[in-house]
């Protein structure tokens, strides 16, 4: 138990060497002093409660998720039909008042259709999406269930809070708090972002890329007039290209969307060199993209962005290979933004800014200085304690608190995890834990002295039994910190973080580190009695 060869004793100063020197850099920046830029300079991140930063709130409007259902209801009732053998064909179809009817031309196919219909009816089967019913013999009327659009809306809001999560790691911030709030809102943290005006134009982007053909039967006039022939809809130009202020027809239903994307890039035309942006698709989406332009080449189709047309080329032959490039009128910034935004896919319904905020560090600094104050004075009293209590034993359990506190750091840094407010309490917190753990280790080799065993005995014994007191608790706490950490979010999560973090180190430092001391001081001294 006392044994400790060279490389054992080697390894852990090794370890304990790595995790105060990855320390170093977070305890420069709280100094005027600089970390030398040539070397590796990890940090501990500092949260939103700390070091200020930017909160918004974002509400969703669900009367876009019924909108988007009934369009999706439509499209897969219509390829269903149509690729049925034989084919059932249909006519009359309206989406008015938030319902899909139809009715089916030929009376003899009006049970074959229903058939068809039915698996799009019933959804996924635990929530019944869609009510069907018959007027007329021939006419097939879908209402959608009120379980049914319950269910989208929670299912396009984590989507939506997913979506936001991705953009604004692109950003490169680190631990921000993005958590549901209600049934449309969502609350959006980001700690050291003091100018929200580039979150809220990224998250306010919903990304939604669409391709769909021209309908070229449509009069220049009807679209000036904004009247689109049956089946197709007018879309405006976006106000970056040089067709602003005129749109255009395009067929509603038959085009791709932008769902099955793998990469977007920005990059420049090679012909004009303007920024572009750079996609490409699954393959999945390759080959419904490769259908489309190979179906019809010689037609124009458009691209379109968040309900805009970005541009119209005509398909001069089939574009295999699933890549393809979006022009628009970008300046490099706007092109990259736009990348970020289709990489993390798109929003499935629109996000509006409803409140923001601009947090100030200068409360977290009085909130650092407080609880570094809290944590000096503790840990000041808790080793005046410990040595007058312990001596020798206790100086040892002042330097494995003082290594504690740094190799926490260390590893915060190297994870590069934040620090909140409540991680500080963590800190002082595993000040006491620590120190408990020296407490329990001291006390039971005072009992084995009183019990008469000689010095050695004594040590090696109160380190075994004390040792499976400390794990014992150890485990509890680290089972309460994952939990913590898995259902918290933001504060809470920074606080279970530094508790885990400070479960291991403690247990090495207090238990390993001063056992090898010990160890060290009985081998070179051999005393014959203890002062505890």
């Amino acid at each position: 138990m006392l044994d400790f060869p060279t490389w054992k004793k080697t390894w852990l100063w090794l370890i304990t060497a790595v995790a105060i020197l990855a320390a170093l850099p977070s305890l420069v920046s709280m100094t005027s002093a600089k970390w030398p830029e040539a070397l590796p300079d990890p940090t501990v991140n500092l949260g939103l409660d700390l070091a200020g930063g930017s909160h918004i709130l974002l509400e969703a409007e669900p009367s876009q998720v019924a909108a988007q259902r009934l369009e999706n209801l439509e499209e897969a009732v219509r390829t269903a039909l149509r690729q049925a053998e034989p084919r059932i064909r249909i006519g009359d179809v309206s989406t008015a008042d938030g319902r899909l009817t139809f009715m089916v031309e030929d009376m003899g196919e009006v049970d074959r259709a229903r058939e068809l219909i039915l698996p799009l009816v019933n959804g996924n089967g635990m929530v019944r999406e869609w009510d069907l019913s018959m007027v007329d013999e021939t006419r097939f009327v879908l209402t959608p269930t009120e379980q049914g659009l319950e269910q989208a809306v929670t299912d396009a809001m984590d989507s939506a809070t997913e979506v936001v999560r991705k953009r604004i790691d692109s950003l490169g911030t680190r631990e921000p708090t993005i958590i549901r709030q209600g049934d449309t809102r969502i609350v959006v943290q980001v700690p050291g972002l003091q100018d929200p005006d580039a979150l809220k134009e990224l998250l306010g982007q919903t990304a939604r890329l669409e391709f769909k053909l021209v309908d070229q039967t449509a009069l220049p006039s009807d679209v000036a007039a904004g009247v689109a022939p049956p089946g197709s809809e007018i879309v405006p130009y976006a106000e970056t290209t040089a067709q602003a202020g005129t749109s255009l027809a395009v067929r509603r239903l038959g085009g791709i969307r932008g769902d099955n994307l793998v990469g977007a890039q920005q990059t420049f035309d090679p012909q004009t060199n303007e920024p572009v942006v750079s996609i490409t698709f699954d393959q999945q989406g390759g080959a419904r993209f490769a259908n489309l332009t190979r179906e019809n080449v010689n037609k124009p189709f458009a691209i379109i962005l968040d309900g805009k047309v970005l541009s119209a080329p005509n398909i001069n032959e089939p574009i295999l290979g699933g890549s393809a490039s979006i022009s628009g009128g970008f300046t490099t910034e706007t092109a990259n933004n736009l990348a970020i935004s289709l990489r993390s896919g798109a929003l499935p319904v629109d996000l509006a800014v409803i409140e923001e905020r601009t947090v100030g560090p200068d409360l977290g600094a009085d909130s650092i200085r407080s609880g570094l104050l809290a944590m000096t004075i503790g840990s000041v009293a808790v080793i005046v304690l410990m040595i007058a209590t312990y001596g020798r034993f206790g100086l040892y359990a002042t330097a494995a608190l003082v290594i504690n506190v740094l190799m926490i750091l260390g590893i915060m840094a190297v994870l590069n995890t934040t620090l909140t407010l409540p991680g500080i309490a963590g800190f002082v917190l595993t000040i006491g834990a620590a120190v408990d753990a020296n407490v329990l280790i001291n006390e039971r080799i005072r009992e084995e002295r009183k019990r008469g065993r000689r010095v050695v005995a004594a040590v090696e014994t109160g380190y075994k039994e004390a040792s499976r007191a400390i794990y014992d608790a150890n485990v509890t706490n680290f089972i309460a910190g994952v939990l913590l950490f898995l259902f918290g979010s933001g504060p809470i999560r920074g606080f279970a973080v530094v508790l885990v973090i400070g479960l291991f180190t403690s247990v090495f430092t207090a238990v390993t580190l001063t056992r090898m001391w010990v160890a060290g001081w009985l081998r070179k001294a051999r005393p014959n009695e203890l002062n505890l």
